[in-house]
């Protein structure tokens, strides 16, 4: 996150992730796995998973829960956690939402990631951080070299559709070409959060190449099928 200065007083911004079913390959006989495919039963339960996601999401912001989970550490750990923010690092949780009555949300042939982090930049307002944010033209620099190509598509009033591509590199090299549909909400003169839902996940075979191409969508190696994120800022 590149920082942002403003002319006010200083601001936490807050991330809320969720973020991604991916492929597990099952055994079979002999030594090569077989090629993830998006099951229906994995999109099924990520479409589970996402439904009470969603209605978690919308009760903690009609109560007005508080926006940083860190707040609601002990006494000790909250300054230390408030300490690191400040030195610039991200804290990160690990989530889970259960269904009704309380069982896990299995993902059969997939693997829901769903992450909670929390960011703080310095003497920036919530018009510098919603600046930041909204100006996706520009993420492919200020995120490189995850995110590789960023344009605005279309965008009216509170409502974006933006491109990106994203690249990432361990072992092996993977890009995905994404299409991100965003609204953000004004709570208050202080408070906004933000919806995104990635609409079309692709990978791309050749990336950069003359016979690049897009892979058929849930027809690849199972790097990212899905992806929602939340923001909020404060």
């Amino acid at each position: 996150m590149t920082p942002v200065y403003g002319s006010s007083g200083p601001r936490r911004l807050a991330g809320f992730v969720l973020a991604c079913a991916m492929a597990v390959p099952t055994s079979c006989r002999g030594d090569v796995p077989p090629e993830p495919r998006l099951a229906a039963e994995t999109a099924s339960a990520f479409a589970r998973y996402l439904e009470q996601a969603e209605a978690r999401n919308a009760g903690e912001l009609r109560a007005g829960t508080p926006v940083f989970w860190i707040d609601g550490l002990p006494e000790k750990d909250r300054a230390a956690a408030y300490a690191a923010l400040k030195r610039g690092e991200v804290k990160l949780r690990q989530l889970e939402v259960r269904d009704a009555a309380g069982k896990k949300l299995e993902c059969p042939h997939g693997m829901i990631h769903h992450w909670a982090g929390v960011i703080f930049i310095p003497d920036a307002n919530l018009e510098d951080a919603l600046g930041l944010l909204e100006d996706y033209n520009q993420h492919a620099k200020y995120y490189s070299p995850d995110v590789e190509r960023s344009q605005i598509e279309t965008h009216d009033g509170d409502h974006f559709r933006v491109m990106m591509r994203f690249r990432r590199h361990k072992v092996v090299t993977v890009v995905l070409n994404t299409e991100q549909d965003i609204n953000y909400f004004r709570d208050s003169p202080t408070r906004a959060h933000s919806r995104s839902s990635a609409v079309r996940i692709v990978q791309v075979e050749n990336a950069g190449r003359k016979d690049e191409r897009e892979r058929p969508e849930g027809d690849d190696d199972g790097f990212l099928w899905r992806m929602e994120t939340w923001w909020r800022m404060d």
